[in-house]
């Protein structure tokens, strides 16, 4: 970005604030008349009429309603997560909002299999061990074999099926609705048939891996609930790599404290997770701090996308991942 972008006259509409420079790096040349700004939303916005797309801080938990409203000519605010469930209730009228679909698909992904694989074969068990000097030989689940069932497939679901390929799993797909894949995503992940929620009580049963990654909606808030749990296999793993409330975690601590199933979590409720919450302690459950996106891949493909957002914005064509559109997207050509 320019000084003399910084000072000259903008049309309203025609700025894009980044949270952080570190998403400027990379973008390139912009279309003609876009122009880019720094906004850490920690205060008031510069030109605050000139602004028209809004990315919001990564994994920024404060409330930016009084801030958005200020901004007139707002048209998209667009997250770098996933999740976007705490962003919808801060929306000014007439705002669309738009998830970072893809961005974590890679690195979420990667966690959710390692999550896997490290809870059926024990790693937990073995650092503890080995912080004591034992040699704490066992026979552990392997992943191989294991009847897998990825709850919620978009971009992150079949991310995870693509990469499960290799380890021999037997895997069932699960969506909001029943569907067929086309072709060329068949040949990525090897999923044909997606299945419905509506056939999940028949699924679970049949189930030793259950990995979450639905949005949390109304729809999926306490989805893992008590009868969910009931419905598993003893010996089951669930992992979440969703969102916390997504599942009942009363219900599922009993679950852990029978030490009738297992569970591998990026994500809780609450979180963070206070220092004396009984999932620390608990048998058979492996925790880690929200890290689903996390990682050196992260940048990269978030500035690849911001880019793709810009364009779109700039040419008339509707942005990528809109979850909630407004009369501005819906008269943007696909």
């Amino acid at each position: 970005m320019s000084d003399a972008d910084k000072t000259s006259t903008v049309r309203a509409g025609r700025v894009v604030t980044l949270p952080d420079p570190m998403f400027g790096q990379g973008l390139g040349e912009l279309p003609p008349g876009m122009h880019v700004r720094w906004w850490d939303m920690t205060g008031p916005a510069a030109d605050a009429e000139e602004i028209g797309v809004v990315v919001v801080p990564y994994m920024g938990t404060d409330d930016w309603t009084p801030l958005l409203a200020e901004l007139p000519s707002l048209r998209l605010v667009q997250t770098l997560t996933a999740g976007y469930d705490n962003i919808v209730p801060m929306l000014p009228p007439g705002v669309a909002l738009a998830n970072a679909v893809g961005v974590h698909d890679t690195s979420t992904a990667e966690l959710a299999v390692g999550l896997t694989i490290a809870a059926l074969r024990g790693f937990p068990g073995f650092i503890r061990a080995a912080s004591q000097g034992q040699w704490a030989h066992q026979v552990r689940p392997s992943l191989a074999d294991r009847r897998v069932l990825v709850l919620g497939f978009g971009g992150v679901g079949r991310a995870i099926a693509s990469r499960l390929r290799p380890f021999d799993v037997k895997l069932t797909a699960v969506a909001s609705r029943p569907r067929t894949e086309p072709p060329e995503m068949v040949a990525r992940h090897g999923v044909r048939l997606v299945r419905g929620i509506e056939d999940l009580d028949l699924l679970l049963p049949e189930s030793d891996v259950v990995i979450l990654t639905v949005p949390l909606t109304a729809a999926t808030r306490g989805l893992v609930s008590a009868a969910f749990l009931r419905l598993l296999p003893d010996g089951a793993l669930l992992v979440n790599v969703a969102r916390g409330p997504v599942v009942d975690t009363s219900a599922l601590l009993d679950e852990l404290r029978s030490g009738r199933l297992m569970a591998a979590l990026d994500v809780t409720d609450p979180e963070p997770l206070p220092p004396d919450h009984p999932l620390w302690t608990v048998e058979g459950v492996l925790i880690s701090p929200h890290v689903g996106g996390a990682s050196t891949a992260f940048a990269p493909r978030a500035v690849r996308f911001l880019r793709e957002q810009i364009l779109r914005a700039a040419s008339g064509r509707r942005p990528s991942g809109v979850v909630v559109p407004s009369e501005w997207t819906d008269s943007l050509s696909v």
